[in-house]
């Protein structure tokens, strides 16, 4: 069985809901996105998501994108993204599931049978692809299929019903569900609305629904762990990294630790 699937059989079990933190590969170094990637586990993450820099990146806000830039600017490569989550998966007794918020065009220039294959052999267990449409994503559900590999695509408040039963019917593992309209970043609040989204999308599936775009303090959380399956924060812990320079790697890496331990909290009690 493939972890995330593993992993929200026992959530549910439990009656838990899965928090998951999202982190930029790379930003400041490859070793120190292994270690954070520990870090957030011990703090209490279910699952992490890391985020492959890109250059052009369609749905990130400006904490992401300047991440992913600090990160291209010392040169990162791809290899040196699966490298770091391989030192982490292949520890002896790590279940965590990882994925990855990867763009179409990584993958379609590395091609889609090799990118998969070497993306399992790092330890991931699915991939995030946020720039590829639900009408041209069968080739690849197929190819991830096939190798129980999840396919995680988006749905936003915009998408149509018509399309949202599209997706829905792509999506493997967990459904990735963008509380807003635009892009990543941290909000003072998160619309009404949402909760009739969700309910929405509940009769069209029963994959978990996951929340991400907006979400960052413990009160949005709160207002979450009723209706979601899981939760995604990201602008909020990557906005930490911005301080390496200044405080120092442990000091960062102290606080972002501290900051998952609270949300997790707000999420499960």
């Amino acid at each position: 069985m493939n972890a995330i699937d593993a992993l929200f059989q026992r959530l549910r079990e439990t009656k838990k809901r899965a928090f998951m933190p999202f982190l930029t590969a790379g930003d400041p170094d490859a070793a120190t996105t292994a270690r954070l990637i520990q870090t957030v586990v011990s703090a209490g993450a279910n699952l992490v998501e890391v985020g492959f820099p890109f250059s052009d990146p369609i749905a990130d806000g400006p904490v992401i994108q300047a991440s992913y830039t600090r990160a291209l600017d010392k040169g990162l490569k791809i290899e040196e993204v699966f490298a770091s989550i391989r030192s982490v998966t292949s520890s002896p007794g790590w279940t965590t599931p990882i994925v990855g918020m990867v763009s179409y065009s990584l993958i379609f220039r590395r091609g889609v049978d090799v990118f998969l294959d070497q993306a399992i052999a790092a330890g991931l267990s699915g991939a995030i692809v946020p720039d590829l449409p639900a009408e041209e994503s069968e080739e690849l559900a197929k190819k991830c299929k096939e190798r129980d590999f999840k396919l995680i695509l988006l749905v936003t408040p915009t998408t149509s019903p018509e399309r949202s039963v599209k997706i829905v019917q792509l999506c493997t593992g967990f459904l990735y569900c963008v509380s807003v309209v635009g892009i990543t970043g941290e909000r003072d609040r998160l619309p009404v609305v949402l909760r009739e989204q969700l309910q929405n999308l509940r009769k069209l599936t029963p994959l978990p629904l996951c929340v991400g775009f907006g979400v960052s303090k413990p009160e949005h959380i709160h207002d979450l762990r009723e209706v979601a399956d899981g939760v995604i924060v990201g602008s909020a812990l990557v906005r930490r990294l911005e301080q390496v320079a200044t405080k120092g790697i442990d000091a960062v890496v102290d606080d972002i630790h501290s900051q998952v331990s609270e949300l997790v909290k707000a999420l499960n009690g």
